[in-house]
């Protein structure tokens, strides 16, 4: 018996061992609403090995392992890992520095603005390591990774690959016993994908002790792992090594295997792929030629003077590897982006970007789904053949045709999340068909879908290129899927290295496979760059790893500073790399100050008024005289002919104030008589028009009183007389009251946005995982979001102290230290309200109006702006009296009005301290440390 057959023999026992295992799943059932992930799981998992998930994409491998990880709540069943019940949170706790979990996407767990150095340096801290530690770790990976050289270059500016490593690094970052690696290669070229199994093999070898599990689509890749777990439907179909797999189905490789082991109703009617070959010395029509083409963007270029010719109704393959330069070439041949350089025709018709009739000959299949998931698949055929262009009275029939030519008649008024991944991609291929286009571009179509329905969404190309004469032009990945292409061409750093049919490819290399003659053509480029910068590495000393492990133990007890200021490090350097973001975080307040400040204003001032002066007495002339000499107040317009005029200006805004004198007003002014005047008040903003009231009613009394003077010779009295006199804004002016009620509205409203936005952002992008798989508690991640809030928090309440003092000429009468101790405490508030948001949100849009209806809403209608509080009733009074802005309100309005001081407002600066740990507490408690 060979080693191989005893190794395997080895782990199959152990497999069996549920003693030994690494991971033992019982029963465990999982649903995403009403669908279900996983169903009735057993499974146990050998230690010290490779163990590979098999299957296509929603069959549960990434439930199952996100169980594993700890990252996912369990709802039915147990799960054991490294000993211990993943239900538990004090397991959960002590073993994820013994676990790294490498989630599913291109770097989803890295932060694209960081650098390569700087996401190693955030992982690190997380795990505990000092300065020394960090920097040997770091050290040691990123040279055997061959990423070196490129430790300043940020995440996002990595090719697929280069994020992968980056990836794993962050996650060896910690010395794990258990690896688990969520399809590390999905979308990463054949020798990135080489590069990254000699890694991990390497790794292994350096530490025998840790068991890899890994989930993959590509079973070439799986061929060599140790034990396999075969999945479909959310169901185990089976279990063990490549070997005895193939051996049970009796196939001689694992894409027939799987399809031998998937249940009988999914493969019934199965038939392999026949492709009628394609006579490329015939004379065809050439439907896409490229010559010397060439794109740069500034000084990169991304196209390096690419020539090729493709004939109608081939199927062209387009391989190379990441960031090479193929979707940069596809856009310009379809006309998406402008050509730098070089020519391109597509049937002897030059491509010009500007020209949208190119378009009309081409169809498009994007990787990711596109459609419209509120649209049944009808609905969605329909809508794009009307988007197309095609007449109304044939669209009904070249819809019915679709849907029998594709097999989607029977799911026709279906929508399209319900479907299944290979139903979708049939729909999305017919969709880019619908117009009949004589050129039909394919982005990586089969990405995820499981065997038969890449077969099947295969025999609709061919039909599609032998039948109607269709040029595929393909991206993919799958190399079995490339050699069924006519002809490929293989590209690199912007050229086109060969174009050619795969056999002589293959040949042209002395290869045995498409992949392997690829990876050499990559390297004879220059792409094997992984030796660059690597060294021996040498796993660190005994000694060494047990005093880490005490170290990390330490640090998992209880809050860390360390962990803290990893992540307030980390926000801080995102958010100075997020100019737009940073602008508003800054300069936003500053902004809405002065829109504000100036914009809300209860002064009524400049009033336009006009008289219908029926008396045309010298007593009326002086009574509008009497109105116009007020300057501040009254602007005289000219005079109102009769009440159409009248009523025009007033609908104009010409005037927002009639005043009509009745006739026989100065001789009943003359005899002491009583005498009405009619005012006519545009009453459309209620506020405004009861005080252009009460102004004419003031300034009319006035002059009464004095007339009756003039022509009695005594003055008007009273038993008592009133002197009104105003206390803190003697003018009765707007700024004073308004400009330190702004001031809390602006802290409450932008800091809460943007925490709320931080945290978020991270659940969007993914890279919340890190909380959910990392020692960083709640605690930890929320202030370490937090403080870089509420330095730029405190730095606008300056900024707009500032102006409130220069701009708006509103002096600090009161206590400054008392002003600054309540904004510092306000803006832990406000943020923590936008944290409080974020914990029950999922995007940025729900958590942007939930924040601005959840703050402001009660700040402007219930705290104080425009209503004393006491005046409210029933829950407005309560929300009033509680909520921090009342507060806030009362402090801004007393120091800069009042001349008040810590001592006269203690009540509401306490008010504003216990507001603090009940807000961070509530979101600490709502966050939640694992996905559902």
């Amino acid at each position: 018996m060979s080693d191989s057959d005893n190794k395997n023999l080895v782990l199959l026992n152990e497999a069996k061992s549920i003693d030994d295992a690494v991971v033992k799943v019982s029963n465990v059932t999982l649903h995403y609403k009403k669908n279900c992930a996983l169903n009735n799981i057993n499974l146990a998992i050998p230690p010290r090995c490779m163990v590979g998930f098999i299957g296509p994409d929603g069959v549960g491998k990434s439930s199952l392992l996100s169980l594993i990880a700890g990252a996912h709540v369990i709802q039915e069943g147990l799960v054991y890992v490294l000993d211990g019940d993943m239900k538990d949170k004090s397991h959960r706790k002590n073993v994820c520095t013994r676990i790294a979990y490498m989630p599913q996407g291109l770097g989803k767990n890295l932060y694209p603005t960081l650098s390569v150095e700087e996401n190693l340096q955030f992982f690190a801290r997380l795990f505990g390591n000092d300065a020394v530690e960090r920097r040997r770790r770091i050290d040691e990976l990123t040279r055997s990774t061959g990423l070196y050289p490129f430790l300043s270059r940020p995440a996002g500016r990595l090719s697929g690959g280069m994020k992968q490593k980056v990836s794993l690094c962050s996650a060896l970052i910690h010395d794990p016993d258990l690896l688990i690696l969520d399809e590390p290669t999905t979308g990463v070229d054949p020798l990135s994908r080489a590069q990254f199994w000699q890694l991990i093999n390497k790794i292994r070898k350096q530490r025998p002790q840790m068991s890899v599990i890994v989930a993959t689509a590509y079973m070439d890749e799986a061929q060599n792992f140790d034990w396999l777990v075969a999945m479909y439907g959310g169901k185990i179909l089976e279990t063990g090594t490549p070997k005895s797999l193939l051996a049970k189905t009796g196939k001689n490789n694992l894409d027939d295997a799987f399809i031998q082991l998937m249940p009988e109703n999914a493969r019934q009617g199965y038939q392999t792929v026949e492709i009628p070959p394609l006579d490329l010395n015939k004379d065809l029509q050439t439907a896409i030629e490229a010559k010397d083409l060439t794109k740069q963007f500034g000084n990169f270029i991304a196209v390096d003077h690419v020539n090729f010719s493709i004939k109608q109704g081939e199927i062209f393959g387009f391989l190379g590897s990441n960031g090479c330069g193929k979707s940069t070439t596809m856009k310009m041949l379809t006309g998406l982006l402008p050509i730098s350089s070089g020519e391109a025709w597509l049937f002897g018709k030059p491509v010009d970007a500007s020209d949208i009739n190119v378009r009309r000959h081409l169809g498009y299949m994007s990787q990711a789904f596109s459609l419209y998931s509120e649209l049944t698949v009808k609905q969605n055929l329909v809508l794009h053949a009307r988007l197309f262009g095609i007449e109304e009275s044939k669209i009904s029939a070249r819809v019915e045709e679709l849907l029998k030519r594709f097999g989607l008649e029977q799911d026709a008024q279906n929508l399209p999340d319900s479907l299944p991944l290979g139903v979708k991609q049939r729909l999305s291929l017919s969709v880019a068909v619908v117009h009949n286009p004589q050129i039909l571009i394919l982005d990586e179509p089969t990405s995820g879908v499981d065997p038969i329905a890449r077969d099947d969404f295969w025999r609709l190309i061919i039909e599609l290129s032998r039948k109607d004469k269709v040029t595929v032009f393909i991206t993919t990945h799958f190399m079995n899927e490339a050699a069924r292409c006519d002809r490929i061409s293989l590209m690199h750093a912007g050229k086109v290295l060969a174009s050619d049919t795969p056999d002589n490819i293959i040949s042209s290399k002395n290869a045995k496979t498409l992949e392997a003659a690829f990876i050499r053509y990559l390297v004879d480029a220059g792409a094997d760059d992984s030796n660059a910068e690597e060294r021996s590495v040498e796993p660190p000393k005994e000694i060494l790893n047990q005093a880490t492990k005490t170290i990390l133990n330490h640090h998992l007890q209880g809050f860390s500073l360390t962990r803290m200021i990893g992540c307030l490090w980390r926000e801080t350097l995102e958010l100075s790399r997020d100019p737009l973001r940073a602008l508003l975080a800054l300069l936003g307040s500053a902004i809405l100050m002065l829109v504000m400040g100036y914009g809300i204003t209860m002064d009524v001032e400049d009033l336009r008024f006009a008289v219908l002066d029926r008396d045309q007495s010298v007593i009326s002339q002086n009574y509008t005289l009497n109105l116009s000499g007020s300057k501040r107040y009254f602007i005289e317009r000219a005079p109102i002919t009769d009440y159409n005029d009248m009523d025009a200006r007033l609908r104009s805004n010409d005037i927002a104030l009639a005043i009509e004198i009745p006739p026989n007003f100065g001789r009943d002014i003359q005899r002491g008589d009583p005498v009405d005047i009619a005012i006519w008040i545009d009453g459309a903003m209620p506020l405004r028009a009861e005080t252009i009231k009460g102004y004419v009613q003031g300034m009319h009394l006035a002059w009464l009183s004095e007339k009756v003077k003039e022509v009695t010779g005594k003055s008007s009295t009273s038993l008592a007389n009133i002197e009104t006199r105003y206390r803190y804004n003697p003018d009765i002016k707007s700024l004073p009251s308004m400009v330190p009620a702004v001031i809390p509205i602006l802290l409450l409203m932008i800091p809460s946005m943007l925490a709320a936005l931080s945290v978020v952002r991270e659940k969007e992008m993914g890279s919340i995982i890190n909380l959910y798989v990392t020692p960083v508690t709640k605690a930890e991640f929320l202030l370490g979001k937090q403080v870089p809030y509420i330095i730029i928090s405190m730095f606008s309440f300056l900024l707009l102290l500032f102006m409130a003092i220069t701009i708006f000429a509103v002096p600090v009468k009161g206590s400054l230290f008392t002003l600054c101790l309540a904004a510092f405490a306000y803006c832990i508030i406000s943020t923590g309200f936008g944290l409080l948001a974020s914990t029950v949100t999922r995007s940025q849009i729900a958590v942007i109006f939930l924040t601005c209806v959840g703050t402001m809403l009660p700040a402007i209608q219930f705290s104080g702006l425009l209503n004393p509080v006491a005046s409210l009733e029933g829950g407005g009074r309560y929300i009033g009296e509680v909520y921090p802005t009342t507060h806030m309100l009362i402090i801004a309005r007393g120091v800069f009005n009042k001349a008040l001081g810590f001592i006269d407002l203690h009540n509401s600066i306490f008010a504003l301290l216990i507001t603090i740990p009940i807000v961070l507490g509530a979101s600490i408690f709502l966050l939640k440390k694992q996905e559902g």
